[in-house]
């Protein structure tokens, strides 16, 4: 099992921008550093509290300060752009790489940005698709190109000029391109069959309990099966919001907190789903009353806190609970407001507590 980070990233918007960028930089250096294998940005136009508008910008200014670890977009927004523009992006992105990008994509949930490129009343979910599909045919071809879709068309025919290079698009440094993968966060989310039907890899969302990333593990089997193909547990990445202490009595503290920045995570998320009529998303049973989506209730069912051990002592439990093991654990990154605490929790997590849930994954494969 891999580890990865993922940020949104979540800040408090009366903090410092320009001092934000730099944190989430320091901890993406950090966690390669640390050995881990992946880091998704996320990407938002219109959101302070979210700031990143361009996940491949800034994680471009992070290739030269990092050794191993992959790129990944958490995600692009693909209804929001014009699949041309993704598909040249993401080839450059690529190559400045040099192959450390995974593509992570979905419809965009923020209802600013798609008030603002004007997408709430399309089917965002078949704009994705058409996306995907429009921009591994630029990189499967070579112009002249007439690709048309129902919300799309590219075509390049009439203006080229070979002698001047006029025409061609940028294909990606991955042959034939960089892995794709999608992000899933409902209860038997349809997104998660699809991405078993087409073979892309699949990111459960760190806000919701168990039982409902085990339903999503569900859904790419029967998409997959649909397909023919074979479902395969290691492409699957779940994310987790965890913190790693000490001693237990310090995480404790720290999240009884009326500050904590896990705490007022949660209180985002339930604000934000609550305005969305999507609070099912956090429950752990579809017979949850919304009375009972509170931060307590949230900081309970989905962060794994405490010291080394018992920290994986949830996460071995946590494994069991979906199934067993799966490809890359992905920690969720909060706002640093204690950077001490923040950066010793990712130490603790790489050093002490994965060694040991390897070793357990390991020992229940091998008794398959």
């Amino acid at each position: 099992m891999e580890l990865g980070l993922f940020m949104m990233p979540l800040h408090d918007a009366r903090r410092n921008y320009t001092e934000l960028l730099q944190q989430d930089r320091e901890a993406i250096i950090l966690a390669d550093r640390l050995g881990f294998s992946e880091a998704w940005v996320g990407e938002h136009i219109t959101c302070s509290s979210e700031p990143i508008a361009d996940p491949l910008q800034f994680m471009a200014t992070l290739i030269n300060s990092t050794n191993n670890i992959k790129f990944a977009t958490g995600v692009l927004n693909l209804p929001q752009q014009n699949p041309a523009v993704v598909a040249a992006r993401v080839a450059q992105f690529d190559h400045l790489s040099q192959g450390r990008f995974i593509m992570g994509v979905g419809p965009g949930g923020l209802v600013t940005d798609i008030e603002l490129f004007g997408t709430g009343d399309k089917n965002r979910a078949e704009m994705v698709t058409e996306a995907i599909e429009i921009i591994h045919k630029i990189w499967d071809s070579n112009p002249p190109y007439n690709i048309r879709g129902k919300f799309w068309d590219i075509v390049v025919e009439k203006t080229l000029i070979p002698s001047l290079g006029f025409g061609p698009m940028l294909k990606p440094y991955q042959n034939p391109y960089p892995q794709l993968a999608i992000s899933v966060m409902s209860p038997s989310s349809s997104s998660a069959r699809q991405a078993g039907e087409r073979g892309w890899a699949m990111v459960s969302a760190n806000f919701t309990p168990a039982a409902n990333v085990k339903t999503h593990w569900e859904q790419y089997v029967i998409g997959a099966q649909k397909a023919g193909r074979r479902p395969d547990r290691n492409s699957w990445r779940i994310a987790r919001s965890i913190l790693v202490t000490e001693t237990d009595q310090e995480a404790a503290d720290y999240l009884a907190s009326d500050y904590s920045s896990v705490g007022w995570y949660y209180d985002y998320i339930i604000e934000d789903m609550a305005a969305f009529k999507l609070l099912g998303v956090l429950k752990p049973s579809i017979t949850t009353p919304d009375s009972e989506i509170t931060r307590k209730n949230c900081l309970d069912w989905m962060v794994m806190s405490g010291s080394a051990k018992t920290v994986l002592d949830k996460l071995v439990a946590f494994v069991d609970d979906v199934g067993g093991p799966f490809g890359t654990l992905i920690m969720t990154q909060k706002d640093w407001d204690k950077p001490d605490l923040h950066r010793r929790s990712m130490e603790l997590l790489a050093t002490q507590v994965m060694p040991k849930l390897r070793q357990h994954c390991s020992q229940l494969v091998a008794a398959e």
